[in-house]
């Protein structure tokens, strides 16, 4: 008897996924926030993919005849570099083309890593309970009780400035978000029946953890992960800012902000576009997330 509620369970799931999918556009796409964010995030992508190929010119290659030139519509500036030049004369908008590659893989790696991490603590410790999982929520409390920058700041500080060792800092700063979140699933679905039935007919362990409870557990985390990559993108931008995350030359948004902190009066383009690409990807990232916890959330579905 158990091994046909078990089976019938998987079925069920199975069948309907294709309209658990229809049913999921339908709710994302009432967000017209969402679908626009959505749109943007999509173009960002491209852009960053094929920023070989868009760009006008090589990020890092310097034209001594043309520092700090305004872009073209303003007096002085020129077509040939669309939204002018920095202080060493390289093209702002293809640093701004590249350094979208530079974001999108920080969120990548950052929500990656804190992703897989805090998963698999998380499942631990709602898993298991006991001393596991008061010993590992406790760590994730040490981390949390420290405000998110300052931390990042003194990792880095211990790990050296680098692109890299930023990205590990904002994964452990962010982990404890996905160990909760997991927990708290994972207890909740721990009393369901098909859990029951599965410890019934023997499913082992590890399958009845990674293959029967975390996939019912993934709607809040998926919610998660795309708020935690525009908060990435954020501490990427502002470790850079401060010098401690990616290093000049590299075309990162918040380098590029550091580099042009003594222009900003007599050079606003140099410190504008950087900002504005900062705030436009992570408001449309925001706004996904925005559209995904809509979709995904069955309180706000019902209500």
């Amino acid at each position: 008897m158990a091994e046909l509620t078990y089976n019938q369970g998987l079925d069920t799931r199975q069948s309907g996924r294709l309209e658990l999918l229809k049913e999921f556009w339908r709710y994302f796409s009432e967000n017209r926030g969402a679908v626009i964010g959505l749109i943007f995030f999509v173009v960002i992508i491209i852009i960053a993919v094929f920023a070989d190929l868009i760009a006008p010119h090589l990020p890092n290659h310097q034209y001594r005849d043309a520092f700090l030139q305004p872009p073209f519509w303003q007096e002085g500036g020129s077509v040939k570099f669309i939204l002018g030049t920095d202080a060493v004369g390289r093209d702002m908008l293809s640093r701004l083309i590249h350094g979208a590659r530079y974001s999108l893989f920080i969120g990548c790696v950052v929500v990656s890593l804190a992703l897989i991490v805090g998963v698999s603590l998380g499942l631990i410790a709602g898993f298991f309970r006991g001393w596991i999982d008061t010993t590992i929520m406790r760590l994730m409390d040490i981390v949390l009780s420290f405000p998110s920058l300052l931390l990042a700041l003194v990792l880095v500080a211990i790990l050296g400035p680098s692109l890299v060792n930023a990205m590990i800092a904002i994964a452990i700063v962010q982990q404890p978000h996905y160990v909760r979140l997991t927990r708290a699933a994972v207890m909740g679905e721990m009393s369901k029946d098909y859990v029951t039935a599965a410890r019934v007919i023997g499913v082992r362990r590890l399958r009845l953890m990674f293959v029967t409870i975390l996939p019912n557990c993934m709607a809040p985390l998926i919610v998660q992960a795309a708020l935690s990559f525009s908060t990435a993108i954020l501490d990427a931008a502002a470790l850079g800012f401060l010098g401690m995350g990616a290093q000049p030359p590299t075309p990162e948004w918040g380098t590029m902000l550091a580099e042009a902190r003594e222009f900003i009066l007599r050079a606003w383009w140099v410190v504008t576009f950087p900002g504005c690409a900062i705030l436009f990807t992570v408001l449309a990232i925001n706004l996904m997330g925005d559209g995904l916890r809509d979709a995904l959330d069955p309180k706000l579905k019902s209500s």
